[in-house]
C-alpha cells in the first residue's frame, strides 16, 4: 500500500529535497504541496492525504494553528510537524493539539520516514532527542508553565515574544485585534507575567526564541 503524502514548507527548496528523500522510499507517494498553512488546510480538504507532513514555523498561519484546524475540521487527520525547534514546549504543543508526529529538522533524514510510515500506521512517532526531552522532563517532574497554554494562547505567546505587533499577530492568526489583547491578558495572567521582557525571557528560558 502506497501512503499518500502532502508536503508543506514555505520554502521551495526544502520541499523538492523532501520529496526527493521520501519518493527514495517505495511505499511513499507525495501527492501534493503546499507553501503556507492556509493552503495546507485547502489542500488537506480537497486531496484528503494519509499523511500530512508540515513545517511549524511558516508566514502568516503557522504549522501548529494549521494543524489544529485542519484536526478540528477532519478529526482523522494523520499530520507530522516537522521542525527546526528541539524545545519541549513545540512537541508538547503539537501533540496536544492531535498531531501524531513530531520530527526535528537536525534529526537523521530517516526519522521523516519513519515518522510517515509510523503515523499512517496509526502510531505516533517523535524524533529521539525530542522523546529524550520530553520523558526527562516528566521524570524530573519540571513544571513547564507553557503547558497550561491553549494552542492558540500558545501561538499568540510566542509571536508575541518574538517581537511582533498586536496587529502583525492579529493579521497572521487572521483574528481581531481586540482578540489578541484578550489573549495577551490571559496569557499574563496564566504565566504570572507582567511585562513584555518577562514574557521574552520566559520564552528564551523554554527555546521559543534564540537567547541572541
Amino acid at each position: 500500500m502506497t501512503v499518500k503524502v502532502v508536503l508543506v514548507d514555505d520554502h521551495s527548496v526544502v520541499r523538492s529535497g523532501l520529496r526527493r528523500l521520501l519518493e527514495s522510499h517505495k511505499g511513499i507517494e507525495i501527492v501534493a504541496e503546499a507553501e503556507t498553512g492556509e493552503a495546507a488546510y485547502q489542500v488537506y480538504g480537497e486531496i484528503v492525504p494519509d499523511v500530512m507532513l508540515m513545517d511549524i514555523s511558516m508566514p502568516g498561519m503557522g504549522g501548529l494553528e494549521a494543524a489544529k484546524r485542519i484536526l478540528q475540521r477532519y478529526p482523522q487527520a494523520k499530520i507530522v510537524i516537522f521542525s527546526m525547534h528541539e524545545a519541549v514546549s513545540f512537541a508538547s504543543q503539537a501533540l496536544k493539539t492531535g498531531v501524531k508526529g513530531y520530527v526535528t529538522k537536525t534529526g537523521v533524514a530517516e526519522d521523516l520516514v519513519q515518522a510517515v510510515l509510523d503515523v499512517a500506521k496509526g502510531r505516533t512517532f517523535l524524533s529521539q532527542d525530542v522523546a529524550q526531552k520530553v520523558a526527562l522532563q516528566t521524570l524530573i517532574g519540571e513544571s513547564n508553565p507553557l503547558q497550561q497554554l491553549t494552542s492558540r494562547e500558545f501561538e499568540v505567546f510566542r509571536l508575541l515574544a518574538e517581537g511582533k505587533r498586536v496587529e502583525e499577530v492579529a493579521d497572521m492568526l487572521k483574528i481581531s485585534q481586540k482578540t489578541v489583547a484578550n489573549y495577551y491578558t490571559l496569557i499574563k495572567q496564566k504565566l504570572s507575567v507582567n511585562s513584555p521582557v518577562e514574557m521574552v525571557r520566559l520564552a528564551m528560558k523554554h527555546g521559543l526564541i534564540d537567547a541572541t
